[in-house]
Order: C-alpha cells, then structure tokens, then sequence
C-alpha cells in the first residue's frame, strides 16, 4: 500500500468511491511530489521506460485503443490498483486519450457510462475526451469480462 496521491495536486481525479488516480501530459514535465506507484501509458509508440512500473497501451493519438478487449483489461487492472497505489494514467497531451481512459475509470467505479465524461470534464479537465468517437467508446465502455 502506497500513500494516496494528495488531493489537491495537479491533474488527480477523486473518483466517487474516493479512489484517486492522475491523469497528465507526457509532454510536460513530472509534477513535483510523489512518483506513481504504476502507470498506464497511451500512446501510438512505445513510450520511455519509467522508474516505476507501467504499461504501454497502443493508442494512436486523437483515436481509439488497438486492442479495445486490451484496453479493458488494463483499464481493469488499473483501477483495481487505485484501491491502494498511485495510479497515473498519461497520454501526450492529458485530455483526449487520456479524459477517455479516466472516464473509462469512472464508469469502473460506478458512474453511468452515459454521465462519465462529463464527470471527467467536471472533476479532471473541462476540454477532456475531445472526439465524438473517444465520447462514443466511453458510452460503450463495459467491463473485462
């Protein structure tokens, strides 16, 4: 178990269960504060390697993921880890792919897949999830099974 990410940091959404993950930018610089205890990376190339552990998840700018049935899993995975680690999730520039993903989350957590990216655009960042298709898979998103 890992201390929580603070409340107030930078790009941290407080999910209705009161699990935290962040989301950010690749392209900026590491916030100062705590390091993820492991992160989801979504990108169309792999990314650098990190000094925690994460996944690289294909997932080609202003799109969709690969492997839906993947992405799923991973998203899974990663909100099961946000019970007790910190958990990042990061594209390039933090709202498209990566207000999908954590909307994604939200729905995991218990939101209906319908209100889940305006929760997003409410709690993380008000210009997350920027395409209709990214809105579309989010309303879609169910589960792994």
């Amino acid at each position: 178990m890992t201390d929580p990410w603070p409340i107030d940091a930078p790009g941290v959404l407080w999910l209705p269960s009161g699990r935290l993950v962040r989301g950010r930018a690749l392209r900026r610089p590491l916030p100062e504060g705590p390091v993820p205890a492991f992160a989801v990376h979504l990108l169309g190339r792999q990314p650098p390697e990190t000094p925690w552990p994460s996944v690289w998840l294909r997932w080609p700018d202003f799109r969709l993921p690969a492997d839906r049935d993947e992405a799923r899993t991973v998203l899974a995975e990663a909100w099961e880890r946000t019970a007790g680690e910190r958990v990042e999730v990061a594209c390039g520039g933090g709202r498209g792919r990566t207000g999908t993903a954590l909307a994604c989350l939200a729905v995991l957590d218990g939101v209906p897949p319908d209100e889940a990216v305006a929760y997003v655009r409410r709690h993380y960042d008000r210009h997350a999830v920027e395409t209709p298709w990214q809105r579309r898979y989010v309303r879609r998103f169910t589960p792994a099974s």
